[in-house]
């Protein structure tokens, strides 16, 4: 589980926990059948409006010598078909056995990774 940050249409932060693979320098999610108000996510519209999006994966533990994150920054956009979506599609249900019941039909979110960032309390 990670979060992505994506910025609205009038430059208000919006922040919402999502799913991912990783492949080489690119995340890819894709809106899934869990229950949702709509399908007309925010977060698609906001990548529509400005594609800069960050992705948080941390690890919160009681014993704070354990903690870290990674935050990647890049650029996002929105695939409603075709090889990109259907590759999307194939890494999360390797990774979610979920997804190999049930594939996710909506549209993929794909990050091209421009940059890492990280941290931990374990040098």
């Amino acid at each position: 589980m990670a979060r992505l940050g994506t910025v609205r249409e009038d430059g208000e932060p919006h922040i919402v926990p999502f799913v991912f693979a990783l492949q080489d320098d690119t995340i890819y999610s894709v809106v899934d059948e869990k229950p949702k108000r709509t399908k007309g996510l925010q977060r698609l519209a906001n990548i529509a409006a400005h594609p800069r999006v960050t992705v948080l994966v941390d690890e919160y533990e009681e014993s704070w010598d354990r903690l870290w994150w990674v935050r990647v920054d890049g650029h996002a956009r929105v695939v409603s078909e075709g090889p990109e979506r259907d590759r999307a599609v194939e890494l999360l249900a390797a990774k979610y056995p979920q997804y190999r019941d049930e594939p996710p039909t909506g549209p993929a979110i794909i990050v091209d990774i421009d940059g890492w960032r990280s941290w931990s309390a374990d040098p």
